[in-house]
């Protein structure tokens, strides 16, 4: 059974940065796709980044692209996604999943129904 654990998130300011963890203690694919997503009170869950692990090929939301990076560290089964920038409209609960199926990345990639075995998620909080 695959679990993913996120860690990193807290208390920071505009502007500032964040790198989030994914450890996963397996993963039920050969090569996955992880993706990062988010939730805030009162909003569905969105997808922000995802990876795949066969290539690294990644693919990011709109409204992240180039801010946040996603990335792994397959000798600690880890993904990372570092945030730079912070927005307040970053705040939310991030959880990382692994993508039903395998393949190749595109947009359909970031919509939180392709995914499972969600980790339980980690607070960021942005506040001044």
């Amino acid at each position: 059974q695959v679990q993913l654990a996120e860690s990193g998130g807290g208390l920071v300011q505009p502007g500032e940065s964040l790198r989030l963890s994914c450890a996963a203690s397996s993963f039920t694919l050969d090569h996955p796709v992880i993706g990062w997503f988010r939730q805030t009170l009162g909003r569905e869950r969105e997808g922000v980044a995802a990876l795949s692990l066969s290539d690294g090929s990644t693919i990011y939301a709109d409204s992240v692209k180039g801010r946040f990076t996603i990335s792994r560290d397959n000798a600690k089964n880890t993904v990372y996604l570092d945030i730079n920038s912070l927005k307040t409209e970053d705040a939310g609960v991030y959880s990382c999943g692994e993508a039903r199926h395998g393949g190749p990345l595109g947009s359909w990639r970031l919509r939180k129904g392709e995914y499972d075995s969600w980790g339980r998620g980690t607070q960021v909080t942005v506040s001044s």
